[in-house]
């Protein structure tokens, strides 16, 4: 699903010759899939090594301190379902984190569940801690150095457990029908851009 994902939709977020991070990458399956010059995976469980591909680099820590990854090193970094993990304070640090280490017009894009629209369902996993929206995310985003250059209110839904179609023929036709996403789109997709140095 997610090579299907990155091939049809994020690619066209990314330059092939970019630097790529994504955050919290857990099984890799974004940086794995998508095309770029470099690939950085972060994560805090240091059994995203045995996930990663050979041509990605790995770093083991936490997403508020990323002092392995140079001031300005990155074009473009990725996170999908990973803020509401977090606390505000983490969030905020993360936010920080990412301005600094993206380049000047550097992106950040963020695939999150939007809690407007699966309020029922937010709470169903122990580990979430953090009720966001399209509208809190932004304000997060845009009081930390960022500018907001997209939004998709509704995009994926909730979760792949979900009504996402499941094969690979219908989630390429969701991808394609915008008006599908107002229905079934529990989650937002947001690319934000770096305004200025940090």
């Amino acid at each position: 699903m997610w090579k299907l994902l990155c091939r049809e939709f994020f690619q066209k977020y990314i330059p092939t010759n970019s630097t790529v991070l994504e955050l919290a990458a857990g099984y890799c399956e974004f940086i794995n899939n998508i095309q770029a010059g470099r690939k950085i995976a972060v994560d805090l469980n240091s059994e995203v090594v045995n996930y990663a591909d050979k041509d990605v680099q790995v770093t083991v820590t936490s997403t508020t301190n990323m002092a392995a990854i140079p001031d300005h090193s990155v074009n473009i970094a990725f996170t999908s379902n990973f803020f509401e993990h977090l606390t505000r304070d983490e969030i905020v640090q993360t936010i920080r984190e990412v301005r600094r280490i993206l380049v000047k017009g550097g992106q950040f894009l963020v695939l999150q569940p939007n809690i407007r629209f699966c309020q029922q369902d937010y709470w169903m996993f122990f580990d979430h801690i953090t009720p966001l929206d399209d509208r809190s995310l932004s304000e997060a985003l845009e009081t930390n150095g960022f500018k907001i250059k997209q939004t998709i209110v509704r995009f994926l839904p909730y979760t792949t457990k979900s009504r996402l179609p499941k094969g690979l023929f219908l989630i390429k036709a969701y991808l394609k029908i915008p008006l599908a996403w107002r229905f079934l789109g529990q989650q937002s997709f947001i690319v934000a851009q770096v305004t200025d140095q940090a």
